[in-house]
């Protein structure tokens, strides 16, 4: 594991946002969406490798992205790195992180994620 951020995401962050540069606002709105989804991804992830690397608590994870103590347990559920160590409410605590750290150093595999996405709002009919 690196201790380093993902350039290979963070270009897909600026690519999506590349695409909206220059557009009328109502045709760069699915572009933005994007980046925004893709950059919350980035920031979970980079959260999950600051928290299991040691170099970080969740709490001091959170407080640098400037989340919340609470909303970090959640967005780590998400994460490919943590979400196998998720509680039944999705979410990742202190002891989920400690034993990613063990299974990590002992070569355990990482168990499967229960759920890797985030809740969207689904219309109930297409408006356009």
């Amino acid at each position: 594991m690196t201790d380093e951020i993902d350039s290979g995401r963070l270009d897909a962050v600026r690519t999506c946002l590349d695409a909206a540069a220059g557009l009328p606002a109502v045709d760069a709105l699915p572009h933005l969406r994007e980046a925004a989804d893709r950059l919350t991804d980035l920031l979970d992830e980079t959260m999950a490798v600051a928290v299991l690397s040691g170099r970080a608590s969740l709490r001091s994870a959170g407080h640098r992205a400037g989340l919340t103590e609470n909303a970090v347990g959640p967005r780590l559920g998400r994460t490919r790195l943590l979400g196998g160590y998720a509680d039944a409410r999705g979410r990742v605590t202190a002891a989920g992180v400690e034993r990613a750290k063990y299974d990590r150093e002992s070569g355990t595999p990482t168990p499967e994620p229960k759920s890797t996405t985030a809740m969207r709002f689904k219309p109930r009919r297409s408006t356009t």
